[in-house]
């Protein structure tokens, strides 16, 4: 199979047209390689419009290349930043936001995910990636306060302890609801104030620790 060229149709074919025209998010989906995240068994599948299971406990599956470029677009990644993702998976999407920030904690509910996404960020030269486990809807207030926060994974609310750990003028990104209707949303933190933008609809896998944390209120 030809990487580069099936990379090049992904972007060109499914990305564009989807409305991912920022160069910075397109610049650095053809630089982090998505085929050395995706399980071997599924390799063939790496620019598909679709979900990839990664054979967690959970069902964890890596978003389809559509919602994981909207998702850095609609974050708006800024070189040097502090940021945390919630929802290690594969890793790809820590490699990504990795390629702007200036460090990234990354929070995994399950081991064997972690060692998985730690060995594909190693292989990949991502130097600037910290994996941990834990539950990362509770954030890590030791590396805190973030200038952007990734939830990788669906949620029924964002809990008020993750955006607790935004700086003022922070970012965090996260899909909300249940299928078949979520929402992808940002909260923009003023002061200490929330605001929250709807984005656009999407159904993914939701996260299992979104089971264990209480939901945002205004």
């Amino acid at each position: 199979m030809n990487f580069e060229q099936a990379r090049f149709n992904m972007i060109e074919q499914q990305l564009r047209p989807g409305k991912v025209l920022d160069p910075d998010v397109l610049d650095v989906l053809f630089v982090v390689k998505r085929e050395e995240f995706v399980p071997p068994a599924h390799r063939r599948l790496a620019f598909a419009d679709t979900q990839i299971p990664l054979g967690g406990v959970d069902g964890a599956r890596m978003f389809a290349p559509i919602v994981e470029a909207l998702s850095l677009q609609t974050l708006a990644m800024k070189k040097h930043e502090n940021v945390l993702e919630v929802g290690t998976g594969s890793g790809y999407m820590a490699a990504l936001l990795g390629a702007h920030a200036d460090h990234v904690w990354s929070v995994e509910i399950d081991p064997g995910l972690a060692a998985t996404a730690r060995e594909n960020l190693r292989r990949a030269g991502a130097t600037n990636v910290s994996v941990e486990v834990g539950n990362g809807l509770a954030g890590l207030p030791a590396h805190a306060p973030f200038d952007a926060i990734m939830v990788s994974g669906a949620v029924d609310a964002v809990p008020q302890a993750l955006l607790d750990q935004l700086k003022p003028g922070g970012r965090l990104f996260a899909i909300e609801g249940a299928a078949p209707a979520m929402e992808a949303v940002l909260y923009s933190r003023v002061g200490s104030e929330f605001r929250r933008l709807a984005v656009f609809e999407t159904v993914v896998a939701p996260l299992r620790e979104a089971e264990l944390s209480p939901a945002f209120v205004f």
